[in-house]
């Protein structure tokens, strides 16, 4: 008889607060109290944490890379230091720290870093396998069930010197706009507690923006790194198929190739992303991953001073909300300014097809594989995941169907960015600033690009949600169901003071020149390429 899953979510949670150690579980008296929602000021003003500490946990990869190489700090230091900025490190404790200690010990030896990451922390999502930890993505049915290998990323990343210290939570399946499961529960976003982090990689994006972590690694089928990265403010690159190496990465629907996944950085500074691409890239993930191609980072050679970009304001499907529509506008408006040239891209109904085509892709197999993964432990499907539960199953020819259309459309859509001569697609991440937990209802910005397999970055523009600006229109008609679900849940009031993010994509393999495109509007909207936050 299985264990029921409550008693393994049980177990499972009181392991994990039995694992943190004593000295970094804060007192109660100065825990924030549940009616304080912004949390990203306790570091600094509670008092637990050493000014050195602070220090380090504010600093970007790249800087502490270079204090860590010149051994200004030594990498226990820093890594203790986001231990204990983020107490959840606990499963990877001994390890990390008996790592942080040998990169030390090799530096003081040798005088040389064992590699480009010398002894920095870095966070990796649930669904990476590291040696001896559970890849459980939200099910109890893989609780209690070790791996037995290293993903590809992993000792891509070991090799390259960096302290792999926590692992971060994920919606179960990895399969839901919000980050939250049967398992370890609900991610809160640290800007405000009553909004989401978004999903599937909230649980780094959370961490981050908190400062828990200098740079993390997550994955995005349906822009599971760029939902996140939009409710947080924060950067993250989502590369075509075949650039970083997924090999070793756990899956909610594994086999799934009509649409498939991919792995990505999230940092608070898009020169983080950037280096994270270049090393991992440098590491020629061809050798370690059947499935990555054979391309070294292509170094730009000469930035494109003014860019034609083609703006989306709406995809046709659903409307954004009253803060994106405004940080849209005044983005294009310095754009403008700066002299870059600005064209309308229509949908033309290209984007509905593609949301059509994806909810089909990811649902063929009937929920067969969120099942298998449920009934073990008699565990729940989750309300969020009711579009497995109600899937049919598609016979071949359906699927090839699928293939042909998917193709079809990828070439159409290829054609019309040729003829228009555009540099990339700028448009929002998502419809929403955030918004409270369980109203997160569209993926539609970025799940098209997935179909597509293109490059995008989304990337904080500089400006915040205001309540008294950014009021919904009295007498606004939705498009359709989707769209008023979406419309109904927007709460200025909620969402007041929450950064906005939007989204610029390039086409296939482009990964290289999306990084440049988003440094360039960065500049005309005069901002440093690190989070506003």
């Amino acid at each position: 008889m299985s264990r029921q899953w409550e008693e393994i979510r049980a177990s499972k949670r009181q392991r994990l607060l039995d694992s943190i150690p004593q000295k970094w579980l804060f007192p109660a008296h100065i825990k924030p109290p549940n009616s304080q929602l912004n949390v990203l000021e306790f570091p600094e003003k509670s008092g637990w944490f050493t000014n050195q500490e602070l220090e380090i946990t504010r600093s970007s990869a790249t800087d502490l890379m270079r204090r860590l190489a010149k051994g200004e700090w030594s990498s226990e230091e820093v890594t203790r230091a986001f231990f204990k900025r983020a107490p959840a490190a606990h499963q990877l404790f001994e390890v990390a720290l008996a790592t942080a200690k040998s990169r030390d010990e090799h530096l003081r030896q040798t005088g040389q870093p064992i590699g480009p990451f010398q002894g920095l922390p870095v966070s990796i999502k649930d669904c990476f396998d590291f040696a001896g930890v559970d890849s459980s993505i939200g099910f109890t049915s893989r609780v209690g069930k070790p791996a037995e290998h290293n993903a590809a990323v992993v000792d891509i990343l070991l090799n390259a010197g960096a302290v792999l210290y926590v692992k971060t939570n994920v919606p179960t399946a990895m399969m839901m706009l919000e980050t939250v499961n049967n398992v370890t529960g609900r991610t809160l976003n640290p800007l405000n507690r009553t909004l989401t982090a978004g999903g599937s990689s909230g649980g780094e994006s959370a961490l981050i923006v908190f400062g828990g972590s200098p740079l993390g690694v997550g994955g995005d089928v349906a822009g599971s790194l760029r939902i996140p990265a939009a409710c947080t403010g924060i950067f993250t690159l989502k590369p075509s198929a075949g650039r970083f190496p997924a090999t070793g990465c756990a899956s909610g629907l594994p086999g799934l190739e009509t649409v498939q996944a991919v792995i990505g950085p999230l940092a608070r500074s898009l020169q983080d992303c950037l280096l994270f691409s270049e090393v991992v890239a440098a590491a020629e993930p061809w050798k370690w991953d059947t499935k990555s191609l054979p391309f070294p980072w292509r170094a730009v050679e000469q930035k494109k001073e003014k860019l034609k970009l083609g703006v989306m304001w709406t995809d046709g499907i659903v409307t954004p909300t009253p803060p994106i529509q405004c940080a849209l506008e005044q983005t294009v408006k310095k754009l403008r300014a700066a002299g870059h040239e600005i064209v309308d891209w229509q949908p033309e109904g290209q984007h509905l097809s593609g949301l059509q085509l994806f909810r089909q892709m990811i649902s063929a197999d009937g929920g067969k594989s969120l099942r298998k993964d449920l009934e073990p432990t008699q565990g729940p499907c989750r309300p969020e995941q009711q579009l497995w539960a109600n899937a049919l199953e598609l016979g071949v020819y359906e699927l090839w169907q699928i293939h042909q259309a998917r193709d079809d459309l990828c070439q159409q859509y290829l054609d019309r960015w040729t003829t228009s001569g555009i540099d990339g697609i700028l448009c929002p991440t998502t419809p929403y600033a955030s918004v409270e937990h369980g109203g997160l209802r569209y993926l539609g910005y970025t799940a098209f690009f997935n179909v597509l397999d293109y490059s995008s970055t989304s990337f904080p523009c500089g400006l915040a949600a205001n309540k008294d600006l950014d009021r919904a229109p009295a007498e606004y008609i939705p498009r359709n169901d989707l769209d008023a679900q979406v419309q109904d849940s927007y709460n200025a009031e909620a969402v007041d003071g929450m950064p906005l993010s939007l989204q610029i994509v390039a086409q296939k393999l482009e990964d290289e020149k999306v990084f440049t495109m988003a440094q360039t509007i960065l500049e005309a909207v005069s901002l440093r390429a690190t989070s506003s936050i």
